[in-house]
Order: C-alpha cells, then structure tokens, then sequence
C-alpha cells in the first residue's frame, strides 16, 4: 500500500468532487471593477467585496505609485525591527481618529488580526465565546488560543448570556462578526454590548463587511449602533474590502494595542504590509469622507435590488447590506444557477458547504458603488429566467 503524500491526499479530494464542493480559481485580467475578464471572457461581476468602488480610484492607485517611488515595493522587516514607516505610522493614526480610539494597529492580512488578537488576549483558564456563524478565522482563533471554546446559537444574546453566567473564567472574550460575511444580516451589538457589561466580558467585532458602508460617516458598524470603545472595546476591520487596498487593523485603547505589540505573535513575527499598500489606503480613507454619494448610491441599490427582487417573488434573506445571498439548497443546484448566471455574462458565485451550512448552499451576490441601476436590473432579469428554466429543487 503507496504511503507518498498523493496517495494519502487524494481520496479526499475525489469526495470533495463527487460531493459539488470542489473549489475552483479564477483568473482575472482586468482591475477589480463591475466590467472584468476572467479566462478570458467579459463577465458582470456581482461577486466582489470592493463595496465602495475603490480598488480601482485614480487617487487611490496615484498614492500607491508615488509612494512606492519612495519606500520601494516591500517593508523588508517586521513592524518591530525596520519595516514600520511614516506612512504606517500615519494611517494608524488616521484609522484612530477615524474610529474615535486611541490607538490603531496595522496586521497583513484580516485572518491574522483575528489569529492575533485572540491568542494575545485569552488563554488557558480564560474562556472565548463565538457566534455560530463568524468567519473561519474568528473561529480557529478561538479554536487556537487555548482558552475555553464555546459557541452560541446565531445572534442568540440570552444563550449568550446564559454561557458567561455559567463560566468562572476570570478573562472572557466574546468575539462576533459586525456583519456576517455570507449571509448579509448584523450582529445585535447594542444587546450584545450590554450582556458582556453585565457579565463583566469583552466585546470584540470584527467590521470586515461593514467599515466604510455603515454609520452615519462610513465608521462601520459600531457607528451604526452609536456604541463606543467602552461598549466594544475591540474593535477589528479588514483594507481589502470597502477600502480596496490590503490588511487590515485592530482599534482600541492604548492599553490593548500596546499588549498586541507585545503579546501578538502574528503581529510580531510577519513582515508588514508595503509602505505604498499604507499609502493607498490612507488615500481611500480621503475619498471615503470626501465622496459620500458612494455610500448613499451603495444603499439606492440594496433597496432598488430587494424591491426588484420582491417584485419577481425571488426570497432574500433580511440583510440591509451589500451582501445579498440567494439560498438555492444543494449544491448541484447552486453550480447550475451559478453556471447559467454566468452563459448570460454575470459572474455570481456559487457558496456551498463547508462554507455555508449543509442545504443552504447560495449564490452570494454582493453589490458595490461601481454598479449601475441597469446592471442591477440586469442581473435581476436574468436570475429570474435561469430559475424559471431550471427544474424545482426538490
């Protein structure tokens, strides 16, 4: 019997297949706007999280070049040895005042601010709390810190409340998605804000999927809610998504991003982001307060593309965000809406297991700024023919 890596590997990439689970990339050969080529082929594309349109902003890639005239293309260190610059520094500075906290902390990449922050603040003998449905990197961070792992029922605050009563924990972390990645609904913040005050537990969001969309300014969804550092005294974001840049940061008092230098192993054994990916998103955070037309534009087609949607007596799921999920069931079925979406010039993204729930497999439509009504209207049109074509689900 073969022992080499392929052969142990295999079997599972084969079930993989023969359940529709199989995962395939995509080349892109455009920038990241609603008109792209993939494979060589001119799609639509409703499948991307650059919700404000600003992946692609002339100011935006104008401060990435010349910065990167001046820094060079890589930070060369870590953050702790030599690789932290001005323009770091500065957008630290700006994402604080930003958010209305004292300090900010810049990491690579969103899942290593999750992985960060939760092994540097719990441990073992302490205890994380987690909504069922957070994001994977919530999750193995939980998973991975040692603490005491426990999830709650999907925006359930009393089972919530009922799990810190129980624990003798002196540390207790409950960490959950401002707004759910795949299926667009928020998480209660104001009472789940109140549950961890009175059971003396901190409170951490992750914003990836609304700072820049929610809030009176674009702030996110703390903003959203009116709350402040002392009601979520954790607050992480994501760059790549409404930002359209790269990385992401982690928002609170001076005492927790001190401890995160400190104690962050992600933080303090990765190379930090380029100086000029910094400087681009210093200039996104410009265009954000100078141009809020593209938050209100953003939020005429959520609510033209829902009433669109009721009109045709499609189901959507009660999400006032960008993230509009269509739930289809199998997974078969959701690749043929997908496939058939995309032989009429839409790419939309089939969602399936383990991503999602067992039979909530889903086309995942995501709506930014750089869409127009017609494109909308488009795409509505189009995904009511394909389901009318297609057999029901049984």
């Amino acid at each position: 019997m073969s022992t080499t890596p392929d052969s142990i590997l295999l079997p599972a990439l084969q079930q993989r297949r023969a359940e529709q689970r199989y995962r395939h990339r995509r080349t892109l050969q455009t920038a990241q706007t609603p008109l792209q080529r993939l494979d060589g082929q001119q799609r639509i594309a409703f499948c991307s999280n650059d919700y404000l349109g600003l992946a692609n902003h002339p100011e935006v890639i104008a401060a990435f070049q010349q910065a990167a005239a001046i820094y060079g293309v890589g930070s060369g260190a870590s953050h702790l040895v030599n690789g932290h610059s001005a323009e770091h520094q500065a957008l630290e500075e700006e994402l604080a005042a930003f958010c209305g906290r004292q300090r900010a902390l810049l990491f690579s990449t969103g899942y290593m601010a999750n992985m960060g922050v939760i092994s540097a603040l719990v441990g073992r003998g302490d205890a994380v709390l987690e909504d069922r449905l957070n994001h994977a990197s919530l999750l193995d961070g939980g998973l991975l810190s040692g603490a005491r792992f426990q999830r709650f029922a999907h925006n359930d605050v009393e089972q919530l409340s009922s799990r810190l009563a129980r624990t003798d924990a002196q540390r207790k972390l409950v960490a959950v998605d401002g707004v759910f990645s795949m299926d667009g609904d928020l998480a209660p913040l104001d009472q789940l804000a109140t549950c961890c005050q009175a059971h003396q537990a901190w409170l951490m969001v992750d914003d990836a999927h609304g700072f820049g969309c929610l809030g009176e300014r674009g702030a996110g969804v703390v903003e959203h809610f009116g709350l402040g550092v002392n009601e979520v005294p954790v607050l992480m974001a994501t760059l790549g998504k409404a930002m359209g840049t790269a990385g992401a940061f982690v928002a609170g008092s001076e005492t927790l991003i001190e401890t995160l230098i400190q104690f962050s192993r992600p933080y303090i054994y990765t190379t930090a982001m380029p100086p000029a990916v910094a400087a681009a998103t210093r200039a996104s955070l410009k265009v954000l307060q100078a141009e809020p037309w593209r938050r209100q534009h953003l939020n005429a087609l959520i609510k033209h593309f829902r009433e669109g949607a009721s009109r045709y007596g499609l189901a959507l799921e009660p999400s006032m965000t960008a993230i509009q999920p269509v739930i289809l069931g199998d997974e078969a079925r959701a690749l043929a809406v997908s496939a058939a979406l995309e032989a009429r010039g839409f790419l939309v993204i089939a969602i399936r297991p383990p991503t999602v729930p067992a039979g909530s497999s889903r086309l995942r439509i995501t709506l930014s700024a750089a869409h127009t009504v017609e494109q909308v209207d488009a795409l509505l049109a189009a995904l009511v023919e394909v389901l009318q074509e297609l057999p029901p689900s049984e």
